[in-house]
């Protein structure tokens, strides 16, 4: 990665976790306040390698990264974002796979291990699936229940 893009990429990170931006227009328009004049496919691109997800607040919808460390920054909770990244789970043995929208598993998987839930052992997420681990078949049953009800909200 050059050093530029390293660089445009830590601006973008401090931008969102120090303040609320609700659109990917609002955030260019932030880049050039800084120096940074960018296109909206690069933009695209480095909020897809930063893993930024649009989450809803109580303040409205903004931007946030699933490791956002920030006093200021909301950690996106597993019932503001599952129904917005959901597409399907299937179960096995232990296991739930969970696939969502692009850029969904990330985020979720963050919200699912920062819940420790004790019928979970742990998650690993890509860019669109998320294997989830359980302690057993009812911890599974358990914990798909419970996803498939946040999916319906």
């Amino acid at each position: 990665m050059s050093a530029a893009k390293q660089d445009r990429q830590q601006v973008i990170r401090e931008i969102v976790t120090s303040r609320t931006v609700a659109s990917q227009e609002e955030l260019r328009q932030l880049l050039v306040e800084r120096g940074w004049e960018v296109t909206q496919s690069t933009l695209s691109r480095d909020m897809r390698d930063l893993r930024l997800a649009r989450v809803p607040t109580a303040a409205g919808t903004r931007y946030t990264t699933a490791d956002s460390s920030s006093p200021n920054a909301e950690r996106a909770t597993l019932e503001s974002i599952f129904p917005q990244f959901f597409a399907r789970l299937d179960t096995m043995r232990e296991f739930l796979v969970v696939r969502t929208k692009t850029a969904g598993a990330q985020p979720i998987a963050e919200a699912i291990d920062a819940e420790d839930n004790p019928d979970i052992l742990g998650t690993i997420a890509g860019e669109n699936t998320i294997l989830i681990i359980c302690r057993s078949e009812a911890a599974r049953d358990r914990a798909a229940k419970r996803l498939l009800a946040l999916a319906r909200r």
